[in-house]
This record gives structure tokens, sequence and C-alpha cells, in this order.
């Protein structure tokens, strides 16, 4: 009796392509269009489906998506505040919003109609006899003002600082992360104005946010067994200034400074097991501190 001659394999996803090479992890013939480039040989398609489903994304020390280091939040933040500061311009028919208006070198320029739109402002009767304020249900303002700017001076100063700050904590944070402290920080900073502020003053900057931020790259960095030594300096002549300077928001800034630390605090010491699940109640608690201190304050405003 006679033995059959031996047959050609042929690709496991192609019948009708013969093969020789098979799939390093499996076992199966593949054509040369199903190879795929491994560390040994080659595998085939499923198996590096298969493959990167098993793999973990790489992370940052505080749980963040790597994608932080590229600066995307912290350019689209920039490029936000930018754009409404052209609106702000724009909305301004004397033309004299971006230098001109009071303040430290023009730093508090004059506002706009958009910035008497967005700014923090606690309750005040308006030119033509109409209330308004976030005591009036304007909370938008709250967080409107984080993006506005009195004068372009007021603007660069902030997206300098922006700039700095922000590409190391987005790096080390993530890009979600990054985003959350930033906005959360700004909130703190808005509400700390509406607490204690007089009700018809109107703040906006996004230093408030930036205050924050500060706070956040001591703690970040600390955390992370880095030297603070150049931070803190820069700090402590920011809140010199901040102190100083007539027109500036003290409780925004000293507001955005406490809570932005705060948050990241929460950030940075959350359980290494349950990371994500309490770094994300905490800043829900922190949210729902705020919002009942605006709610106290609104009551307060309201009764008087």
């Amino acid at each position: 009796m006679s033995e059959s001659p031996p047959t050609t394999p042929v690709c496991y996803r192609h019948p009708g392509r013969e093969t020789y090479v098979r799939c390093s992890r499996c076992d199966r013939p593949i054509c040369p269009d199903c190879m795929r480039e491994a560390s040994v040989g080659h595998q085939c398609p499923e198996c590096v489906n298969e493959g990167r489903r098993s793999v973990r994304p790489a992370r940052t020390a505080f749980g963040g998506g790597t994608a932080g280091r590229h600066g995307y939040v912290t350019k689209a933040l920039i490029a936000l505040n930018v754009l409404l500061m052209l609106l702000s311009i724009a909305s301004d028919r004397g033309g004299d919003a971006a230098v001109g208006g009071s303040g430290f070198g023009g730093l508090m320029g004059g506002s706009t109609p958009l910035t008497n739109w967005g700014s923090v402002l606690g309750l005040a009767v308006f030119p033509d006899g109409t209330l308004g304020g976030v005591a009036d249900g304007e909370w938008y303002r709250l967080v409107t003002a984080m993006f506005l700017h009195y004068g372009v001076i007021h603007l660069l100063l902030n997206m300098w600082a922006l700039w700095v700050l922000g590409r190391s904590l987005e790096a080390n944070l993530g890009p979600l992360r990054f985003g959350a402290l930033y906005l959360i920080a700004g909130l703190g900073g808005n509400v700390a104005a509406y607490l204690f502020s007089a009700q018809n003053s109107a703040t906006a900057g996004a230093s408030t946010a930036v205050f924050g931020l500060f706070a956040a790259l001591i703690i970040i960095e600390r955390k992370l067994g880095q030297d603070i030594s150049q931070v803190i300096p820069i700090l402590v002549i920011n809140l010199v200034f901040t102190l100083t300077v007539p027109g500036i928001s003290i409780p925004g800034h000293l507001g955005g400074l406490v809570v932005g630390g705060a948050m990241a605090l929460v950030l940075a010491y959350a359980p290494r097991g349950r990371r994500t699940l309490v770094q994300v109640a905490g800043g829900a608690i922190i949210l729902l501190i705020l919002l009942g201190l605006v709610l106290f304050r609104t009551a307060q405003l309201l009764a008087g």
C-alpha cells in the first residue's frame, strides 16, 4: 500500500494560499498578508489583537495617561483663553479694553461687554435697571470667569504661567486629571471671590486656576521627590504681587491656591489599589463643598 504524498500547508485565513510560515504564538500557518512582525518570528492578526488586549496601557505615577507629555490640554486651555480675549476685544466698540483701563501697567485693562457678561459678580443692578449676578441665578459666571481677562497684559501673564506650570503637571498627572485639577482650582477661586468680595464687584481671570497649579506643582513634585526650591520663591513673589497691587482679587487667588492644593493632595496621595475611585470621590467631595458655599452666599445676599 503506497503512502499519500504530503500536502502543503495553507493559510488558515486564506485557504487558497500555500505557506510554510506559522504563527509563533498559535502555530497556525499564515500567508504574507497575514504576517505581523513579532519579537520572535511572526504572529497572525488574531494573536496580535489578543496580545494588545492583554497589555495594560502605560500610566503615570498618579494613574493618568502618558499622552499628557504632549501637553494637549495645556495648549487647548491657552487657545481657549486667547480666543475669548479676541472675542472680548471685538465686543468692545470703544477699543480700549486691550491695553487701557485701570490697574498696574494695564494689568487690569478695561471691561468689555463679554467680561461684563461672564465675570464673577455677586448681585448688582445694571445701568438698564435689570438685576444680575450669581445670586440672581447666573451660576455660569463661576466657570466663565476663569477664561476671561481684563486686558492683554493680564492675559499674557496668566498664559505664560499656565504654559510653564501646565506642561509639567499634565505630563505627571495625565490629560484628564490635569484638566480636572485646572477646572476645580479655577472654580474654587471664583467661589472664594463670590464669598468674600463685594456683591457688586466683578472679577475675572485664569489666575484663580493658575494659583491652584502653583500649589499642585509643589505637592506633586514633593510627592515625586523632586526639588521644589525654585518653585516656592516664584509662588511667594506672586502672593506678594497679589497682596500689594490694587485691583487684584485676593480671595480669588487664595481660594484657587487652597482648592487647587486640596485637589492635588487627593490626586497625589490616593492609595494605589483604589486610586481612581478615591480621586473621583475626592474631587466630587470638593465640588459638593463648593456648591454648599455658593448656596450659603446666595441665601445671604438674597436675604440682605
